[in-house]
């Protein structure tokens, strides 16, 4: 009985201690490694960082949403708008704002659809916003595109680190918080959720537009990696559907699953473009269908069946 407080206690600290040594170990990275490496590192933290947003609001809720890159485009565009009148650091933080405004707004308007038809309404969004910016651009500017003012790699690797970190760690707290209580009370049932007292359209709101602060940040970040932006670059839909397949592959409902099933398929996506630049959207689909087919718990759900087995035979033989 003594021992079991001092367990929970271990426990508890374990995490927090791991996760600090992985963020400094993750910071030094870039003084061992090559530019291209940092580059390709940067990478994975954007994808693992809208993944972990996309799975925030739609992994508990079951509201699948498709509006990902309607944020992270709006991120791309504040980047090149405001790139040359503020410093870097500032232009991240204006682009997540921006997002969180067009997030509170949309949400005020949809988060009463349901079901596909939210789906829908998202995946237009994204469709809408992408349209009606190449329009301005058209007829109001006379040209299609824009130019970024480029970043250093190293400033872009440690600011997308940063944002990994806050976003992790947000994940982490509202899984845990009430909020998170919530969000997975209305993924099971909204009715019963609203007659146990929670403000159902209000947690909806809030944590969507959040989410949505994280990919527009993560989008101003991306927009100095390019040095020429368009419509067609910004809101591309892969930024949408990535996210989802990322987190389905690792497993929506863990964190941990999430960051591998982000970093996994960047990886994945990178080696396969570069050895196969001519078939690797076909190769990358087949692999997404069949680990969705064959797999709809994600690599967590292995792992989870894994520890179950583990625990009947160990109770069989006891």
């Amino acid at each position: 009985m003594n021992n079991f407080p001092a367990s929970r206690y271990l426990t508890n600290i374990r995490i927090p201690v791991l996760f600090l040594g992985a963020v400094l170990a993750t910071a030094l990275l870039p003084l061992l490694m090559d530019p291209f490496t940092t580059i390709s590192a940067t990478n994975v933290f954007i994808y693992i960082v809208i993944t972990l947003s996309w799975a925030l609001f739609s992994g508990p809720t079951r509201y699948i949403s498709i509006a990902t890159a309607a944020f992270f485009g709006i991120g791309i565009y504040t980047s090149a708008l405001a790139g040359e009148l503020l410093p870097f650091p500032l232009v991240v933080c204006l682009g997540g704002l921006v997002s969180f405004i067009l997030a509170l707004l949309v949400g005020l308007s949809t988060l009463r659809l349901k079901g596909m038809y939210f789906t829908i309404f998202t995946f237009g969004l994204s469709e809408l916003i992408r349209h009606s910016v190449l329009w301005w651009e058209v007829v109001m500017t006379g040209t299609v595109g824009r130019w970024v003012v480029s970043v250093e790699p190293v400033p872009v690797y440690y600011t997308m680190l940063i944002i990994l970190v806050v976003t992790i760690s947000f994940c982490f707290f509202i899984g845990r918080s009430r909020y998170g209580l919530a969000l997975r009370s209305i993924g099971q049932s909204e009715e019963a959720a609203d007659h146990m007292g929670i403000h159902v359209t209000a947690v909806k709101i809030n944590v969507f537009a959040i989410t949505a602060f994280f990919a527009g940040a993560t989008g101003s970040t991306m927009a100095t990696r390019w040095t020429y932006i368009d419509p067609s670059i910004a809101f591309n839909p892969l930024f949408s559907f990535m996210p989802v397949l990322m987190a389905t592959f690792g497993g929506i409902g863990s964190i941990t699953g999430q960051i591998i099933g982000a970093t996994v398929l960047t990886l994945l996506a990178d080696l396969l473009l570069t050895e196969f630049p001519y078939y690797y959207m076909l190769i990358y689909g087949i692999i997404l269908v069949a680990v969705i087919l064959f797999l709809p718990g994600g690599i967590m759900g292995i792992w989870e069946s894994i520890k179950k087995r583990r625990q009947k035979e160990l109770h069989e033989n006891t």
